[in-house]
């Protein structure tokens, strides 16, 4: 699978909220949101809520392209 011109309009379509954003990452046959822990720890409450209403969104989007989608996150590092 091959990220595609209408999965990238899809994902351009979804507005974040101020202050967060994702990694999107092609793999062979799906597609990895990757969300970096140490950004979504330093929002506040209300605006983890917005981040996540914005990935279930984003992961719909990006589906109703064609994508098979994987949200992962990025570890803190100690």
């Amino acid at each position: 699978m091959a990220y595609t011109d209408e999965m990238r309009r899809a994902f351009h379509a979804v507005k974040p909220p101020k202050g967060f954003g994702v990694d999107i990452i092609d793999n062979d046959t799906f597609l990895t949101i990757r969300v970096d822990e140490k950004v979504m720890f330093s929002l506040a409450h209300d605006d983890k809520i917005a981040a996540v209403q914005y990935l279930a969104v984003l992961k719909d989007a990006l589906e109703q392209n064609g994508a098979v989608v994987l949200i992962v996150r990025k570890a803190l590092e100690k």
